[in-house]
């Protein structure tokens, strides 16, 4: 049996593999392929070394993927499209790691009714960032899913995150500046303290593209603003703590 069996891949998927950490994963160009935003939240994110994590909006199951190189805890997805709950399956066994990562189908609005209430130490979200009616639309519907605001809205995230941190977890999100202001009165209404936040610059001498938020269920207010990340230096290439992300220490890692 060749390896496109044994994966069941469809006609548009490969299998990719993930930076430096010796995993895989399955990707569709058509269907979902992860990109810098994920990564970076899988390495901002505070995780506890034990306990339970959980990653809402998981698509491919990249971010518990990555997530499992840094903590022995275990790890759910919570996934709404089946066919990328599939993949992130698929993925999550290509990779031996069915005893530590669990993927589920279903939606974030009402996953607590199958869970309960405050049961994660920590949890991470790479949301749809555009809300219904704006952006591009030239998409099929799993992109489209994936982009915007179409299954859940920001205060659906925002209410879920509540309903399943426990008092002192973290919640880790990535999403776009232009709605920071809201993210940041929505955490607060729904008890979620933001203590963190990064912004993330293609160039030095451009306005930041992405956000990193980090808030703790029921913290005190005490917010951080980190140094930005740059992502490309004067010579268009990944700045050194890019390539870190992405690919280790300089020390033992070619140029």
């Amino acid at each position: 049996m060749n390896v496109m069996e044994e994966l069941k891949l469809q006609p548009s998927e490969r299998v990719d593999d993930l930076l430096t950490h010796e995993l895989r994963i399955i990707q569709s160009d058509e269907v979902f392929s992860f990109s810098m935003d994920a990564v970076l939240l899988a390495r901002f994110a505070a995780v506890p070394k034990r306990g339970r994590i959980l990653d809402l909006c998981t698509g491919n199951g990249v971010v518990p993927l990555l997530l499992s190189t840094r903590t022995e805890a275990k790890i759910d997805g919570v996934e709404i499209q089946s066919r990328l709950h599939d993949m992130a399956c698929r993925s999550v066994e290509l990779n031996g790691l069915q005893e530590r990562i669990h993927i589920v189908q279903g939606d974030l609005k009402t996953y607590y009714q199958e869970v309960g209430y405050e049961i994660y130490d920590a949890i991470t979200v790479n949301p749809p960032y555009m809300k219904m009616l704006t952006g591009e639309h030239k998409l099929n519907s799993h992109q489209a899913m994936a982009r915007h605001e179409l299954g859940c809205t920001l205060e659906d995230v925002i209410v879920a995150c509540k309903r399943l941190i426990r008092t002192g977890g973290k919640v880790s999100m990535v999403h776009r500046p232009s709605r920071l202001g809201e993210i940041v009165s929505m955490m607060r209404e729904h008890k979620l303290e933001p203590k963190r936040i990064r912004f993330v610059h293609s160039r030095i001498d451009q306005e930041a593209n992405m956000v990193l938020i980090e808030a703790i269920r029921d913290g005190k207010p005490d917010l951080r603003l980190l140094p930005p990340l740059i992502v490309y230096n004067e010579n268009n290439e990944y700045c050194e703590e890019l390539l870190q992300i992405y690919y280790g220490p300089k020390v033992g890692r070619d140029k």
